[in-house]
């Protein structure tokens, strides 16, 4: 069978959806990137924002009116948390709620009854990420969340935390190696929880997985700050381990964390931030800010903002504040207007942008190594990321194929957009 995959949300779906397609693959079905051609179509929703579910409904409608013909499977948390509307009346043949998406391959096979071949099948060694041309694999590594933060409806829809044994992990990784995977990304929901149930913790699995695999670059989703062991800086001392962080702000005034149950502090954030650019030598910082969140006063939207700024993020990644049902926030008094939501979501992506810019020209005449991910579709330039994570393009490098190659390269510029660097390939 051909088999289209499609996922919203977070990089725990991504790694989910990822290994949904090596496990149909493995089945003998064929993974397809043209919804028209497929068969049985597996959608991954997400119901963090509002906006997230409405596109969980959009995709799941689209799905069945391009593709009637397709069986349609959804898990995902939109899916867990309104399992009965996603199959009356989005044309859902079946869902898989969130306790047992990692069966998912299994569920389906079973109840939709589906045609298919021997394991071997497929070709030895065949990677079906790089043959969509995926050079970093998402590998989860835990689920669930403990914590209430009022925002957040996940963790009723993830449950309780499970973490993956090391072994499992480092096989896994290993294996997506043998395939010619350079680069592997560990998620979770609660990443920075793994081992909360197993005698375990983050750090142990991260000096595990640099000390058992040959994996050359490992990175970490998003990490909650209060979750970093004490000698966490000292794992960046491997050159395996990325020097990037994503680490959720969520709001740079004190008093708005409160209502968010929000276990950090901006004086203890800083702290953090000081310690890693202290120890990890370009250190790359990113985070989440949600902007107008129930009783969100003039004075407290300025303190974010000046907090950002003081703290120089490289990236912003901007969530306007929706009320989602069946969390605390959604029940807060004084709910902030969408018009003024939209201004401080355009003043905060104007200050993002300029921090943007003002990290990568940091950069400029720096020689770094890039793994090189993609090409447009035109021309003969590629792109891939530094280390630290920052985007980069190459100027003009004749017809030579690129991709997946560690490489050299010198950073001359910044494009014109002032969104990503521009280098040039070093001469060995």
């Amino acid at each position: 069978m051909q088999i289209h995959l499609k996922t919203l949300g977070c990089r725990l779906n991504e790694a989910e959806l990822e290994t949904w397609s090596r496990e149909f693959a493995a089945l003998g079905h064929r993974i397809t990137g043209n919804l028209i051609d497929a068969d049985l179509v597996v959608i991954n929703s997400c119901a963090v924002t509002g906006e997230a579910v409405r596109k969980s409904r959009k995709l799941m409608r689209k799905a069945h009116r391009s593709n009637p013909r397709a069986k349609l499977v959804v898990s995902g948390c939109f899916a867990s948390l309104n399992p009965d509307e996603t199959a009356d009346t989005l044309g859902v043949d079946l869902v898989v709620e969130n306790g047992e998406k990692d069966r998912l391959v299994e569920i389906t096979s079973k109840k939709l009854e589906l045609h298919t071949m021997p394991a071997l099948a497929t070709l030895p060694g065949q990677s079906s990420l790089l043959a969509t041309g995926r050079q970093r694999a998402f590998v989860k590594v835990q689920d669930g969340c403990r914590y209430q933060c009022t925002f957040c409806i996940v963790t009723q829809a993830r449950g309780e935390e499970r973490s993956r044994g090391i072994g499992e992990i480092i096989e896994e990784i290993n294996h997506l190696h043998s395939q010619g995977i350079n680069e592997v990304a560990l998620t979770g929901v609660h990443l920075g929880g793994y081992g909360s149930d197993c005698n375990s913790d983050i750090g142990h699995l991260i000096r595990s997985v640099l000390a058992e695999t040959d994996i050359p670059r490992l990175r970490l989703g998003a990490i909650e700050p209060w979750d970093l062991p004490p000698d966490f800086w000292d794992l960046f001392t491997d050159s395996h381990l990325m020097p990037h962080l994503h680490l959720p702000l969520q709001s740079g005034s004190d008093t708005v964390l409160r209502r968010m149950a929000r276990r950090c502090k901006t004086t203890e954030f800083q702290g953090i931030v000081e310690q890693a650019r202290d120890r990890v030598p370009d250190f790359n910082l990113t985070t989440d800010v949600i902007v107008g969140f129930p009783g969100e006063t003039e004075d407290e939207w300025q303190q974010t903002l000046a907090f950002v700024e003081q703290i120089g993020f490289g990236h912003l990644h901007i969530f306007a504040f929706s009320p989602r049902p069946g969390t605390r926030a959604a029940t807060l008094p004084y709910p902030v207007p969408r018009e003024l939501i939209r201004e401080r979501s355009q003043a905060l992506h104007a200050l993002g942008q300029r921090l943007k810019r003002d990290t990568l020209s940091r950069y400029l005449g720096r020689s770094m190594k890039i793994l090189v991910e993609d090409r447009p579709s035109t021309g003969n330039s590629w792109n891939g990321y530094t280390p630290n994570f920052l985007r980069v393009a190459l100027g003009d490098t004749g017809s030579e194929n690129l991709t997946n190659r560690i490489l050299g390269i010198r950073l001359t510029g910044l494009s014109p957009e002032d969104d990503q660097l521009i280098g040039e390939i070093e001469q060995t």
